[in-house]
């Protein structure tokens, strides 16, 4: 029974971490769809919801006036949730008329975003947080597959900043986005992306479908796009920096978040886990979006059923010491923090991997209880 358990736990990890990923690769290979780019420049609205960044803003904003975009054809929404830290007046104080500021009362980012939307004159809809920068790019590179038909959406690259004194965590995050944005072009190559990240992507206005409470926005505002059968594409030259959470507490905290709101998302759109209708997209969003956040289940009782099949095997008995040294490094990695930044090298992986998997379970205890997340404090760091 006991190897039945380890065998079944091992098949679920081998799937979601080496067979999911090189069936995407794979069909990207083997039955490619590319989208068709050019340099076209329709009207964009830039909509950003933003509750306290005074810290921020007026930087986003210089930002965004210096994208290499016709300015007669870029307008930027700021919706401010309820902002009681002079965000409002420093965006208005800006001095350009392309930049509208929406002061409202303290609703949650899905209202914010609904509520910007709401008076957004374009033609395309460009998504974006207040704390990250766009390469002077982005814009043009994130508009270009929409002179495709087909394509509804487009996710542009999120990077992290680096930092040499930052958090082991930071350098794990960093190195997880390198693997995902592998993935997401053989995705892209192959159809659809699972979703786009909230620091950078767009739809088509008339694809919008107002963003509910208590789920992901970016995940609800792009898989809209594929429930209405268009196509979301992934462009790696639309490119926006954001800075990592400098602590392990904060990025557990958000990752909590994140999980929570996306789990909820999943569950609204669970009409994309039909394969009969969305064939390869489903087993993508099952497995990225389902699976890999269930993983610490299985991964536990890997490790649980590897240490009690030590004492009949020596290869059980490596299996459980890989698996403690991985937790212990990762362990290691989360206490130090930033205090030993020369060896967070080592650490990275291992701390990131422990701190998201606690975060999911924390995520699925929150789903379960039905507990939803619209409203939160930002936390930044200087």
């Amino acid at each position: 029974m006991t190897r039945a358990v380890f065998a079944a736990a091992a098949a679920l990890v081998g799937y979601t971490y080496v067979a999911f990923p090189a069936l995407v690769l794979l069909r990207a290979r083997l039955r490619p769809r590319p989208h068709r780019s050019a340099p076209v420049t329709p009207s964009v609205s830039i909509v950003i919801a933003a509750r306290n960044e005074a810290a921020s803003i007026a930087a986003k904003i210089e930002n965004l006036r210096a994208l290499d975009y016709p300015p007669d054809r870029l307008q930027v929404v700021i919706a401010c949730d309820g902002c009681d830290d002079g965000t409002d007046a420093i965006a208005r104080g800006c001095g350009d008329d392309r930049v509208l500021v929406l002061s409202l009362p303290r609703v949650g980012k899905a209202a914010a975003l609904n509520a910007a939307v709401g008076v957004a004159t374009g033609e395309i809809l460009v998504f974006s947080d207040a704390n990250s920068q766009y390469a002077p790019g982005a814009v043009r590179a994130l508009v270009a597959p929409f002179a495709d038909p087909e394509v509804g959406g487009v996710a542009g690259d999120q990077r992290y900043l680096a930092d040499g004194a930052e958090a082991a965590v930071a350098g794990g995050e960093r190195r997880y986005w390198d693997l995902d944005r592998m993935l997401k072009t053989a995705e892209s190559l192959g159809g659809n992306v699972i979703s786009a990240t909230g620091a950078i992507y767009a739809v088509r206005r008339e694809l919008f479908a107002p963003v509910p409470s208590g789920v992901t926005d970016d995940f609800a505002t792009s898989t809209a796009v594929i429930a209405q059968g268009r196509r979301l594409v992934f462009t790696p030259d639309a490119v926006a920096f954001e800075p990592v959470g400098r602590s392990g507490e904060i990025e557990f905290e958000r990752k909590v978040r994140v999980m929570t709101r996306g789990l909820n998302a999943v569950i609204a759109r669970r009409q994309l886990l039909d394969p009969r209708r969305h064939g390869l997209y489903a087993l993508q969003l099952a497995s990225h979006k389902v699976l890999r956040r269930l993983m610490a289940v299985p991964l536990l009782t890997l490790g649980l059923s590897a240490a009690v099949l030590a004492r009949r095997s020596v290869l059980f008995r490596a299996l459980a010491a890989v698996q403690g040294m991985v937790y212990a490094l990762g362990t290691v990695g989360l206490v130090l923090g930033d205090r030993a930044p020369r060896r967070t090298r080592l650490l990275a992986l291992p701390a990131y991997f422990c701190l998201v998997n606690a975060a999911s379970l924390r995520a699925v205890w929150n789903v379960v209880r039905r507990r939803e997340i619209d409203r939160w404090e930002p936390r930044r760091e200087p």
